[in-house]
């Protein structure tokens, strides 16, 4: 038996094509490799996740979810100087995913055993790995303006403060063009399939062991292409400080290099290509120039002053009593204040009814977005701290606050409290609320209503004992009406330094058993 063996068909040049009809194929190819992308599983369950969770945090806000919860939280009160910034994260889940499937595009051909047949064609590499570099381009269009949408979402809610940045809504799709371009040049330097999530590891374990041995330093950090600072209160627009322009210059020329290092490994070597790579290298140094100094000294002379001196910049309404003192950004949410401030005032007795109160907003700026805000409590007759969070458990922390501020007459004295009084600022603070249980739990260190524990404000806080926490959840389990009858009739005594627990607990008609150690008026009671 004969075989007869074909040899491989010779190389044939190119046919000769005009630019108008290479741009076209180039295209073409591009929208064919997006459509293919689309059919992945990994693609496609990366997707689902970045959508499914986005959605979840918009609808946080909507009023259906109010009616599933039973209270507001801090998502309907969004400060946009933040909300832009949380579109970044999650666009990484997308970039990982593109990485991966780009890479495996570019590599079909050398699977399949099929790369001989691309010499037959017009189209050059180049051109092809232009191709799979352009078909991420509608994935990173979409993420830009589905982040575009959250931000405008956050904007539409009637609590939200700030301004957004449109060069942080930039860098979520140029992170996932960055991933996406990575993923056609590493295919065409190491073409293997396995080299892309080795590679993944690689460089995540390299840019943690960077930043460790660079000390977590400002300019280290921007070096990555997404640069979460959270933690910290939100900060008044004008202080934020991020150099967002100038590392969405960054990651635009580092993109720029990467494809025009992926255009030169693929045969591209024509004047507009080399000069677009010098260009490129100009912009990511650029843009690495711009984002890496710290905070000027203009910046953070202003962050001391709002920090230590807020009432320099700040506008103050009256309401009633009550006078708010709210920074620029944050003059509407006053409203909202006088709110809760009112149904503090609506349970209480004597003069404490109707004493003149100022709620100042106070902010700690002074180390920046991701600094642990605390703030001590203030010495001022009548002053009571606001945040600038509000929603969820902000509200009943606020509450406790001020009704401490009632009692006590300062922040500083309220945050003593340990005597009976604290039954009192916590009746005044939770008994009006929709959820007096509920809100109890929630500004509770431990989230639980049983025992001891401490008990959160916007500053110092205070400590509840367990007799205490049995006397506020009895107090709060009657009926309004009669529970706040009690405390007029006793107002005077209830609001006495050093009254006793038991005492407060006869006064009020709650059974006194477990008290025997709080008869007294020491704090250890």
């Amino acid at each position: 038996m004969t075989t007869t063996v074909t040899p491989p068909a010779a190389a044939v040049a190119p046919a000769q094509a005009t630019d108008g009809r290479r741009v076209r194929a180039v295209l073409a190819l591009a929208l064919f490799e997006a459509r293919d992308v689309l059919r992945q599983v990994v693609f496609l369950s990366f997707l689902v996740v970045y959508v499914a969770t986005a959605v979840w945090q918009m609808y946080a806000g909507h009023p259906g979810w109010h009616e599933l919860t039973g209270h507001e939280g801090m998502a309907d009160y969004p400060a946009l100087q933040d909300a832009d910034r949380a579109t970044q994260s999650s666009a990484l889940l997308i970039g990982a995913a593109l990485f991966l499937c780009a890479n495996r595009a570019v590599l079909r051909s050398r699977r399949r055993g099929t790369d001989q047949h691309f010499d037959v064609l017009v189209m050059e590499p180049w051109r092809r790995t232009l191709a799979h570099a352009l078909s991420v381009v509608p994935f990173a269009v979409f993420t830009g303006l589905f982040g575009a949408v959250r931000l405008g979402w956050a904007a539409l809610r009637p609590g939200a403060v700030g301004h957004g940045s449109p060069a942080e809504l930039l860098v979520a799709p140029l992170t996932v063009l960055l991933c996406g371009v990575a993923g056609v040049l590493l295919a065409r330097l190491i073409p293997s399939s396995f080299a892309a999530p080795i590679l993944a590891v690689v460089v995540y374990v390299a840019v943690l062991d960077f930043l460790v041995l660079a000390d977590d330093a400002h300019w280290s950090r921007w070096l990555s292409p997404v640069v979460t600072e959270t933690g910290g209160d939100p900060l008044p627009s004008d202080l934020v400080g991020r150099p967002a322009g100038w590392h969405a210059l960054y990651l635009a020329g580092l993109t720029a290099v990467l494809l025009c290092a992926a255009l030169l490994r693929g045969g591209g070597r024509s004047a507009r290509i080399k000069a677009a790579t010098a260009l490129a290298l100009a912009a990511t140094a650029t843009g690495i120039a711009g984002q890496s100094p710290g905070p000027s000294a203009g910046l953070r002379a202003a962050r001391a002053t709002v920090s230590t001196h807020p009432e320099s910049v700040e506008s103050c309404a009256v309401r009633g009593a009550t006078t708010y003192c709210a920074l620029p950004e944050w003059t509407g949410r006053t409203a909202d204040w006088a709110k809760a401030t009112d149904r503090v005032r609506s349970l209480a007795r004597g003069d404490a009814a109707a004493r003149p109160l100022t709620v100042r907003q106070r902010v700690e700026a002074r180390y920046g977005l991701d600094g642990d805000a605390t703030y001590d409590p203030l010495t001022t007759p009548g002053a009571v701290t606001v945040g600038t969070r509000w929603g969820g458990n902000r509200v009943p922390e606020f509450s406790v606050g001020l009704a401490s501020v009632l009692v006590a007459g300062t922040e500083k004295a309220g945050g003593k409290l340990c005597d009976g009084r604290v039954v009192t600022v916590m009746w005044l603070a939770l008994g009006a609320g929709a959820d007096p249980l509920g809100d109890l739990r929630a500004v509770r260190l431990d989230d639980s209503t049983e025992g001891g524990a401490y008990v959160l404000t916007p500053t110092s806080g205070l400590m509840m004992s367990a007799g205490q926490t049995e006397v506020v959840k009895a107090l709060l389990r009657r009926p309004r009406a009669e529970a706040a009858a009690r405390v007029g009739d006793h107002w005077t005594e209830l609001t006495t330094p050093g009254v006793s627990t038991a005492r407060v607990a006869a006064l009020l008609g709650v059974p006194a058993a477990g008290l025997g150690g709080e008869a007294g008026n020491s704090c250890q009671g």
